[in-house]
């Protein structure tokens, strides 16, 4: 649901998120928050006290999603626009969570180190969800917002894993969405730095092709690759199947267990 602009910066709108459980500020043109952030919100249950950062986080969406679901842990978004940077805090701010959410303008594609904003060893979990396409396989949006969230600048999503391997604790967990057609070079750059990796595919109708896959990964795991059965998101009469619909309204969790 999304209604005009009350209370917050020219040019945006205002969403519900999961059900309502958030208010969302976000540009009214250009990259819409919808199903890849609900289900990366899902992904997750910190326990009481663990920080999870949000590469990428955009207007903090996927990241609030989660501090609205499991209210003891500890958020921080990192975004390097500043724009969408500061529509993120207001997005913390307005729905209450600014005591367990940072927003950070930082550049995730640079490692994090001890002189800047990314600390590293400070994370027990990263989510992200990483532009989806490589430089010249599409034709960039004219929107600036919508294009740097699609197509990738000049690092792909190596230096995206590399900068949450270095954030992460030991054994802390990597998750991200991303294209099917993706998996064969997100296994090579996880390959020997993240083990236990198991991935869910989400396909949009029972019989047709995955559209999207959820993976999380082990920072220093021995454990074999395991691949999930599927989310399914629609039913035979386009609506959400039950499972799809409760991960939508922040009622459900994605399950990780075989």
């Amino acid at each position: 649901m999304t209604k005009p602009t009350t209370g917050t910066a020219a040019g945006t709108t205002l969403s519900a998120f999961l059900g309502g459980r958030l208010e969302i500020a976000q540009p009214a043109s250009g990259h819409r928050v919808g199903t890849d952030a609900a289900l990366l919100s899902a992904c997750l249950s910190p326990s009481a006290g663990e920080t999870v950062y949000d590469l990428g986080a955009g207007i903090g969406a996927a990241g609030l999603g989660l501090a609205v679901r499991c209210p003891q842990c500890r958020l921080v978004l990192v975004e390097i626009d500043p724009a969408i940077a500061a529509l993120a805090v207001e997005n913390a701010a307005r729905n209450g969570l600014t005591e367990r959410v940072t927003t950070l303008e930082a550049d995730v594609t640079q490692r994090p180190s001890k002189e800047g904003l990314l600390l590293p060893g400070t994370a027990d979990h990263v989510i992200m969800n990483p532009p989806f396409h490589l430089p010249g396989t599409i034709r960039p949006a004219p929107d600036a917002y919508r294009a740097g969230a699609h197509v990738h600048g000049q690092a792909d999503e190596e230096a995206w894993i590399l900068c949450a391997l270095a954030l992460l604790r030991a054994k802390g967990s990597l998750t991200l969405i991303h294209r099917a057609d993706a998996l064969p070079r997100l296994l090579a750059s996880l390959d020997r730095r993240f083990g236990d990796i198991r991935v869910k595919p989400v396909q949009p109708r029972v019989g047709l092709p995955a559209a999207r896959l959820l993976i999380r990964a082990i920072k220093g795991s021995r454990a074999p690759f395991l691949l999930l059965p599927p989310l399914i998101l629609h039913d035979e009469d386009g609506g959400f199947t039950a499972e799809a619909d409760a991960l939508h309204r922040g009622e459900a969790s994605i399950e990780w267990q075989a």
